[in-house]
């Protein structure tokens, strides 16, 4: 299984989590977002949004490739059921989902470096303006996380293990913290954050461990 992948991608970084916690083995090949080189036309063929992650597998006749993180987890979910990252009953599970998607669908899409490229480049934002973009977005997702996670989570995002919405949480709170944001209006997602990211699963998949991140 190869994942394309890039160090600092929160869609990837979301990937490599639930790769780890199913204990699926996979080679990354990294493409750095900063220089366009998921632009390629081998890439493009693979996935043509130019997008990251992507996720290659030979398993299957003629081989299959996979992307939207959130799709890749609900295969893999489905591919490798233990152990589960989604609750057992109908509910909970579209609860989970709703909290996943609150951050994949709602709130990364709005400061991914595409994004953020295009507003000092096409719209001529300034430093202040980009920062007061990503705090406001990133905010209005993080506080209705934070009701959802007090209303129903034991220790994580929700219930009393990790699963999807951890999985996506602990990417966004590794954004925020890296863009400057205040936490502290935010206290369960930040105690949930942190008792996932001290997982061995978690702590892997972080930006900082991948082969390709920034020397320190």
């Amino acid at each position: 299984m190869i994942l394309h992948d890039y160090w600092r991608s929160s869609a990837a970084y979301r990937v490599r989590i639930a790769l780890n916690l199913k204990r699926v083995a996979y080679r990354a090949v990294a493409h750095d977002l900063r220089i366009g080189a998921q632009g390629t036309a081998d890439y493009a063929a693979l996935n043509p949004q130019r997008m990251v992650p992507a996720i290659a597998w030979e398993g299957e006749a003629g081989g299959v490739v996979l992307t939207q993180s959130l799709a890749i987890l609900e295969w893999l979910e489905e591919r490798h059921p233990a152990p589960p990252l989604l609750p057992v009953d109908k509910t909970g599970r579209a609860i989970v989902r709703a909290m996943a998607a609150t951050i994949a669908c709602d709130v990364h899409p709005l400061h991914n470096l595409r994004v953020l490229t295009a507003l000092r480049s096409e719209f001529g934002a300034d430093d202040a303006q980009v920062a007061a973009w990503m705090a406001r977005w990133m905010g209005d997702g993080l506080a209705a996380l934070e009701v959802m996670a007090a209303r129903h989570g034991e220790g994580f995002a929700y219930g009393d293990a990790p699963g999807f919405a951890d999985i996506c949480l602990v990417p966004q709170i590794y954004s925020a913290e890296r863009f400057g944001i205040d936490l502290g209006p935010y206290p369960t997602l930040v105690a949930a954050a942190n008792r996932a990211r001290a997982l061995p699963a978690f702590e892997a998949a972080h930006p900082s461990r991948q082969p390709d991140a920034d020397p320190q």
